[in-house]
């Protein structure tokens, strides 16, 4: 998650000393320039990296004598290229300028990393996911199969909450949740408005789903990271957690959903009991 932007006055005093040191970390030599004879500083010139930037060497100036003038996202990305900026510093350097940085590009729905996998498990008796943007389970831990029954054939989780009668028969607040659900799809969807999948998805519960239909058709969002979910198991009865959805910072577009127990509740001890009869002991 990005740090907090500074306030404009020491923004600008930051991205004055960002940019200065960026320049001064590279040699003319590694962006394929000449060196031009003794330099009484290291580092690339201001001139240079206007040039390499294709903008004006009095716009760059100011830029990086922090004055209060107009940036673009475009022309941020084309000096972040002429100072060899990697993914974080391309970030800190919008933030520094007072732009929202560009969202990462989403990979491929890849198999969960070994690291990821050792937490779900640990994370057990607790249930917990990994889902990627178009809400596609990648990784489930034992105890969500178990608390939620969710099975091999659940490959989605809207697909799942709207269409496994065994799901809904859990879920105790289905219909109070399912607006929200809803509207969390539709602000993920917005998030990427070049990406197909989410309309194939909607599209496929439009045709199945009226209760789907009729909230889709509303055309709220909801941008909550945090949520109740209250389930009703056959064996450990009624259960109400609280989940946290966790951005994957090395794996844009893939989230990762923690429940716990709710405070105040029998949750921990139903769960305990229900652990000790199905084995769901933490692996860590």
């Amino acid at each position: 998650m990005a740090s907090p932007t500074p306030a404009p006055g020491r923004r600008h005093e930051e991205l004055r000393d960002f940019l200065r040191t960026r320049r001064a970390r590279l040699a003319p030599a590694d962006v394929g320039m000449p060196a031009g004879g003794r330099r009484r500083t290291p580092g690339l010139r201001r001139e240079e990296v206007a040039v390499l930037a294709g903008v004006g060497v009095s716009w760059y100036t100011w830029l990086e004598q922090g004055r209060d003038i107009t940036v673009s996202g475009d022309v941020l990305d084309a000096i972040g290229r002429a100072l060899r900026l990697d993914a974080a510093e391309r970030e800190h350097l919008y933030l520094l300028a007072g732009l929202n940085p560009p969202r990462a590009e989403a990979g491929p729905a890849v198999p969960v990393t070994p690291v990821h996998q050792r937490l779900l498990d640990a994370w057990s008796p607790r249930p917990a996911y990994i889902r990627e943007r178009h809400w596609n389970l990648i990784a489930v831990n034992d105890a969500a199969r178990e608390v939620f029954g969710y099975r091999d054939t659940d490959h989605n989780c809207l697909v799942t909450f709207f269409t496994s009668v065994r799901y809904r028969a859990l879920h105790v607040h289905w219909e109070a949740a399912a607006p929200d659900v809803v509207g969390r799809f539709r602000a993920d969807a917005a998030r990427y408005p070049d990406d197909p999948g989410f309309a194939r998805i909607a599209e496929d519960l439009l045709a199945v789903s009226p209760e789907f239909a009729e909230l889709w058709g509303r055309h709220e969002v909801s941008a909550r990271t945090q949520a109740v979910k209250a389930v009703r198991h056959p064996d450990a009865g009624e259960m109400i957690f609280e989940a946290t959805v966790l951005p994957l910072a090395d794996r844009p577009g893939q989230d990762l959903v923690l429940y716990n127990p709710q405070p105040g509740t029998d949750t921990r001890e139903r769960l305990e009991r229900l652990t000790a009869r199905r084995g769901l002991a933490a692996a860590g």
